[in-house]
């Protein structure tokens, strides 16, 4: 089965043309105003209708209060939202039940206790996303986490790989995780929320290498 690639913060309309080119699954829309790859709602709507049904749509959101999460879902009409704060599982399952969205969950990982207490989203998200724990923000920080930790981990829900990823170290997280899903972000750019085609390119490249040497 290939590895599904979600290249996360974009927000340029060539850079989502170079993310489908390089054969990414999923493009994530970031509307977090602390975020570098901050994008207003009006702009991910853009965005998001550029990018058509060509790959899935994904909008992040942190710790958004009802009234945004409904807003955010009426303007952009994404596939899927990404849940990135200290959202609940009552929260996600509400969202699912009112929206009919695919919904993603972010969790910092920093030891095996934190994996465990990741089933309590089973039945209210319908993937997690494995990412390095939150700092000043809680994405998009180019810092990983111990990848060994997933290793044998009894996963109850599909999953996903993110933190710290790129070009360069994505085979050798593949290889240690096997994740379905990789999500890249600050691994590909040149700046904070600069997005750099070639490491785009590379980033997916590096991937399907990898799914052909299985």
């Amino acid at each position: 089965m290939k590895t599904q690639i979600k290249i996360c913060g974009l927000s340029t309309e060539a850079s989502i043309d170079a993310a489908i080119d390089a054969g990414a699954t999923h493009i994530g829309l970031v509307h977090f105003e602390k975020s570098p790859r901050h994008v207003p709602l009006e702009r991910a709507a853009e965005l998001r209708n550029h990018a058509g049904n060509r790959v899935k749509t994904v909008l992040l959101l942190v710790n958004a209060d009802p009234k945004l999460t409904g807003l955010a879902i009426d303007k952009v009409k994404p596939d899927v939202l990404q849940f990135h704060g200290s959202e609940t599982p009552e929260w996600l399952k509400l969202v699912a039940d009112n929206s009919g969205l695919e919904i993603w969950k972010a969790l910092g990982v920093r030891d095996r206790p934190t994996l465990a207490k990741s089933s309590r989203y089973v039945g209210a998200a319908d993937r997690l996303l494995f990412d390095a724990p939150a700092r000043a923000l809680p994405g998009g920080t180019g810092t990983s986490f111990d990848w060994s930790l997933l290793a044998g981990h009894d996963h109850q829900l599909p999953w996903g790989l993110a933190g710290g990823l790129d070009p360069e170290n994505v085979t050798e997280a593949l290889a240690t995780t096997h994740a379905p899903l990789v999500d890249v972000s600050s691994g590909v750019e040149s700046a904070p929320g600069v997005k750099q085609v070639d490491r785009i390119a590379a980033f997916c490249q590096a991937v399907r290498d990898y799914d052909a040497s299985k």
